[in-house]
């Protein structure tokens, strides 16, 4: 078990989600030339999208050297710009775009276990709320596990970096860097690794903080990144936009650059280099000791390699493994011998695959799978075994691989009950808002689970045993997209699908709760369905009885819920007894073309909130912006929701609704409402209600996207506590049909809102003030002008962020806004102007 655990913590780097992919000759010949490379560099930042791609392309693709990327968090408080998912989802969802950028670039990927909370002003924000010390130890977990001879900061230690992850990245980059080499710091983590001491540490100075640098700067290094790769036929600055434009999420799409690019690297720590990043580090095999020996080999493979028989050279490749095999234990070692037995599959052109009859199985479930083996190539093969140690499943075969025919067979499994479920192990476990919680501590810095089920290939090659892994996965043909796969997955018996995130009950009165079971056993099953409770809340009925006879069977029962009788917030669960064992996961698929298919199973649960809201009109438009679950939120106030096509937003159709509602950054992603703008505009001023959301001020699809001249900044407010002082408490939307008070702004999450207004014309009204501590009062998160008979509203409050938590206060606002064109009587608040003087800190244009 040792052995096992020693692979998987010092190569956390293996590309789980991806099948491995048949390199053709000019892919083989670079990575034979990257056999010659004993170099190593770890660039380091904060987020998905932070990194560099156009650095590690070259690094990796050019100058040849192990290069990864360790980013602290995987952007779980950003925006999502292709979905409506965001928090934990979002995480998932930028984890697999970052893999997928390094299947681009050639880089590997490691991550902590911070938690990406949403922007931080500083360092020291950061800091308290990720638990600093937590997340060094995982920093100085990778430095020792990955021992990097360079490390690469994308920001600068200092106020400059422009967010306080970015900060912190750096911050703790400088500080690990003595620190892992220390024996005394985290000495628990030298009972598996090392201590080790980077050779150097560069910032990856970006244009933006340092305008005037070039290459004439002192002490800078230059790299020219834009260099043409002959074997990859791109160069390495179109290969980096490829890279970059897997982060979709993030709209980060990049178009390929040619010919001359800099780079600049500003020295910071250890050995200061001379003119080039590996200055006085031995990156040949003499570094190792005997690697004079295997260098020989290496030039020689490189030498004999032929572009249309590659596997002339397993002969020599089996010479280097045996070379390499009798060096001292070290990361070298093991990372070159990983690449040389690559290369002799490569070369064989050998084809393994095991495809399980159903992409998800249960624990004691039987699983028939079906092996595939092909050896493309003339040199003669042997299969001597086929075993799986996480199956504890072994068998020894005599089974000659003659050229080009296919062996086929196939076995049943019984799935061990110790396997554990397949969701992402950072979510597998209730998390602080800074922090993942990670128990099984090997995986700390690994991008992903290890396949849930692998099969090791014993061949003899040669004279030489050869193993080769690979994941058991499940493959099926699209009509449209053809032959597709995704991993297979441990999961639970019984999935457990509630109806809504969120329950609003607005008085005593009752609501149905939907529950949808679905089977994923083939077994039979029979069971007992019940909710969990707040205290003060009852279901009827306690309890339903279900049963299953087959896989995906389906069924739906319903409770009805009867609220508190006081107003309270809380969480109903749903749970499946199954054979006196309990089951509380639902399930949740993440499906995008960019990336494989992602399954989570988080509690099925709901939150149930019991408020006194109150709301006016029956149907909202709702516009698409780049995705959010607000359209569900006014569902759940009760209203009727068109969410229109682009098409359907016309004047008789808008005469149809009672407010129109953005979705959040509508105005940069819909590129098709600079056509309807004004047709929304004109509905305002006819009497009705218009709200529009966050946008950014870059890239908007039209400029005239107000009545009344308004001017985006990137102001927010980042402390989801901080103070809100009410401007104008008479106004009617601050008071129909709900009373908004300093109350309803607690209980807030992440964040109070973002990029709102700096200036606006007198005819808006700034409702709110905010903001963080140690700042300027922040005037223009919400923002209401009466326009002709009726209203436009410009909000960067983060309603798409409170709705979904079930946010009391976040609820009664919004129907107050969407609300405002049917009070029945204007108030005298409404009919005059406001005669106080405006707030110190309001620009008005």
């Amino acid at each position: 078990m040792r052995k096992v655990f020693l692979f998987f913590l010092l190569t956390p780097i293996i590309v789980y989600s991806q099948t491995y992919q048949q390199p053709d000759a000019a892919q083989i010949k670079l990575r034979l030339k990257k056999l010659n490379f004993l170099g190593s560099v770890l660039y380091m930042a904060a987020h998905p999208d932070d990194e560099n791609t156009k650095v590690i392309t070259y690094l990796s693709n050019d100058r040849l050297a192990t290069t990864a990327y360790l980013s602290l968090t995987r952007g779980d408080g950003g925006q999502n710009l292709i979905g409506p998912e965001i928090r934990d989802l979002l995480g998932v969802i930028r984890t697999q775009e970052l893999l997928a950028a390094r299947r681009v670039d050639g880089g590997l990927q490691f991550f902590t276990r911070a938690n990406d909370f949403g922007f931080s002003k500083s360092p020291n924000e950061a800091f308290s709320i990720w638990g600093k010390q937590e997340v060094f130890s995982d920093v100085i977990k990778v430095f020792r596990q990955y021992q990097p001879d360079v490390i690469i900061t994308r920001f600068p230690p200092d106020e400059r970096a422009g967010h306080g992850h970015h900060t912190a990245s750096a911050i703790l980059a400088n500080e690990a860097f003595d620190a892992s080499a220390d024996p005394n710091v985290y000495p628990e983590q030298l009972k598996e690794l090392k201590a080790w001491q980077p050779k150097r540490l560069y910032t990856n100075t970006g244009r933006w903080w340092n305008k005037d640098i070039d290459e004439k700067s002192p002490g800078v290094l230059t790299l020219d990144v834009g260099g043409y790769n002959q074997l990859l036929g791109k160069s390495y600055t179109e290969i980096a936009a490829l890279s970059s434009s897997q982060h979709r999420s993030q709209g980060w799409g990049t178009r390929g650059v040619r010919g001359y690019f800099p780079e600049f690297l500003e020295y910071m720590k250890g050995e200061r280099a001379q003119k080039d990043v590996f200055d006085g580090i031995n990156t040949t095999w003499t570094r190792l000791k005997g690697g004079d020996k295997v260098q020989v080999l290496v030039d020689r493979v490189i030498k004999e390699f032929q572009v249309e028989n590659p596997s002339a050279i397993v002969p020599t490749l089996l010479l280097l493994r045996k070379a390499i095999n009798s060096l001292e234990e070290g990361i070298w070692k093991q990372r070159k011998l990983k690449e040389a037995e690559q290369l002799i599959k490569d070369c064989l052109g050998l084809y393994l695959e095991v495809t399980s009859s159903h992409y998800q199985t249960t624990q004691g479930e039987e699983l028939k799978n079906s092996f595939e083996l092909v050896n493309r190539s003339s040199f003669p093969l042997t299969l001597k075994n086929v075993r799986s140690a996480s199956l504890k499943w072994d068998t020894t075969c005599l089974q000659e691989l003659k050229t080009n025919n296919k062996i086929q067979f196939r076995s049943k499994i019984i799935t061990p009950e110790a396997l554990p479920y397949s969701d992402p192990y950072w979510l597998q476990n209730p998390h602080t808002l800074g922090l993942f919680n990670v128990h099984n501590k090997a995986y700390i810095g690994l991008p992903e689970n290890p396949p849930a089920i692998s099969y090791t290939f014993t061949f003899e090659v040669g004279e030489e045993l050869v193993d080769f892994e690979v994941p058991l996965i499940y493959k099926w043909t699209d009509h449209v997209k053809g032959e597709m796969w995704r991993a297979l997955e441990i999961v639970p018996p019984v999935f457990i699908n509630t109806q809504d995130k969120v329950l609003i009950f607005s008085d005593d009165s009752p609501k149905q709760y939907r529950v949808v079971l679905k089977s994923s056993s083939s077994k039979k099953l029979e069971g007992t369905l019940k909710l969990k409770l707040p205290e003060g809340w009852r279901a009827e009925p306690s309890a339903h009885t279900f049963s299953f006879t087959r896989r995906d069977d389906e069924l739906i029962r319903t409770f009805t819920i009867y609220p508190s009788v006081a107003e309270s917030k809380g969480v109903l669960e749903a749970i499946a007894v199954i054979d006196g064992k309990e089951y509380n996961k639902s399930i949740q698929l993440i499906q995008y073309d960019h990336i494989p298919v992602q399954t989570i199973l988080p509690i099925a649960q709901t939150n149930v909130v019991k408020i006194g809201l109150k709301k006016e009109g029956k149907t909202i438009a709702y516009i698409k912006g780049a995705g959010d679950e607000v359209p569900n939120a006014l569902r759940n106030m009760g209203y009727d929701v068109w969410e229109m096509k682009n098409e359907e937003v016309t004047p008789d159709n808008l005469k149809r609704v009672d407010a129109v509602v953005l979705g959040v950054r509508a105005l940069n992603t819909n590129d098709r409402i600079r056509y309807f703008m004004n047709d929304l505009l004109a509905y305002a001023k006819e009497g009705g209600t218009v709200v529009v959301q966050y946008n950014t001020s870059n890239e908007l699809w039209v400029e005239n996207f107000s009545p009344f001249q308004i001017k985006l900044s990137r102001d927010r407010v980042t402390e989801e506590d901080a103070e809100v002082r009410i401007l104008k408490p008479d106004h009617v939307a601050l008071n129909y049909p709900n009373k908004i008070t300093a109350k309803d702004f607690e209980g807030w999450v992440q964040e109070r809102g973002l990029y709102f207004p700096s200036q606006w014309d007198a005819n808006f009204e700034a409702l709110l003030s905010m903001n963080d501590k140690r700042e300027t009062p922040k005037d223009g998160s919400l923002l209401v002008a009466k326009y002709g008979n009726g209203y436009y509203v410009y909000t960067g409050l983060s309603f798409f962020r409170e709705l979904p938590e079930g946010v009391s206060g976040a609820y009664k606002l919004f129907a107050n806004l969407v609300s405002l064109g049917k009070q029945p009587v204007k108030t005298e608040a409404t009919k005059e102007k406001s005669k106080e003087k405006p707030n110190a800190s309001k620009k008005r244009l």
